[in-house]
């Protein structure tokens, strides 16, 4: 539990009721309705306290949303963490000693992709200008609510999520009635149990099954997979066709995927 949340239930709570002569607790106001007042006290007459607290209230509004947060104070070592380590978004206030946010902001960008959101009480488009410009992805002023925070942080994540994904390729499939062929790694399951193709073989099943229904004659098999005129020994069509089908069937007396069409060649049947 974050340190906020077990003082507000210990004794906020408690204080509230007797104070403000609440029936139950559910009268007392909830904790994102308070918890920007807790915390703060004497800091509010002293600049660096002020932003400390801040960083602690920011901190704990992220713990109560599931978030594992790290605080550094020091724009150099914050700098060296940001570089050294993996991170999933930084929150980077520009008011920082050693370096700035804006310097900071810089050279992260130069070495990684990662979210950056950065706080600032400057509030001058010329500020939001140069710290967009210099890679970050949103800028938020002071002072704001720390459930809009959250909600930023939850936003940029899951879009860089979704540029991460997409900028993935994704293995080739084919997918038919229990079969699954990833091309990309040469893989196949039956029914969700992997089986094990020869070069040939793997090759072959896919070649049917990105044709289904057609019917193609050994002599086409054997030059579409061999790579060769049907002068050689197309007998090893029959002999591939019948490995496969111990593979894939569960009858190979009745195979459901590769048909026989007797007298032309083979088929596959969707």
């Amino acid at each position: 539990m974050s340190r906020l949340k077990e003082q507000y239930q210990n004794e906020i709570v408690d204080a509230m009721i007797k104070k403000f002569g609440y029936k139950n607790i559910m009268e007392v106001p909830k904790l994102d309705k308070v918890v920007i007042n807790m915390g703060v006290g004497e800091a509010k007459d002293n600049a660096k306290l002020l932003d400390s607290a801040i960083a602690d209230l920011e901190k704990d509004y992220l713990e109560l949303s599931g978030f594992e947060v790290e605080v550094e104070n020091d724009g150099t070592s914050g700098l060296a963490r940001a570089l050294a380590e993996d991170f999933d978004l930084f929150i980077l206030d520009l008011m920082l000693p050693g370096i700035d946010g804006f310097e900071i902001c810089k050279r992260i960008r130069e070495k990684k992709n990662t979210p950056i959101l950065m706080v600032s009480a400057k509030k001058d488009d010329i500020d939001k200008i140069r710290g967009l410009g210099l890679g970050a992805d949103d800028y938020v002023t002071k002072p704001f609510s720390p459930s809009e925070l959250v909600a930023r942080v939850k936003a940029h994540l899951a879009r860089y999520e979704r540029l991460i994904g997409s900028a993935t390729p994704e293995n080739d499939i084919v997918e038919i009635r229990g079969i699954k062929i990833d091309k990309t790694a040469r893989r196949v399951w039956v029914n969700g149990e992997e089986k094990q193709f020869t070069t040939k073989e793997f090759d072959l099943l896919t070649f049917l099954a990105e044709n289904p229904n057609h019917v193609f004659t050994k002599e086409e098999l054997f030059k579409e997979i061999w790579n060769m005129d049907s002068v050689g020994d197309i007998a090893t069509v029959t002999v591939h066709i019948k490995k496969i089908r111990e593979k894939i069937e569960m009858n190979t007396a009745k195979p459901q995927y590769i048909e026989t069409i007797w007298g032309v060649g083979y088929r596959f049947k969707l």
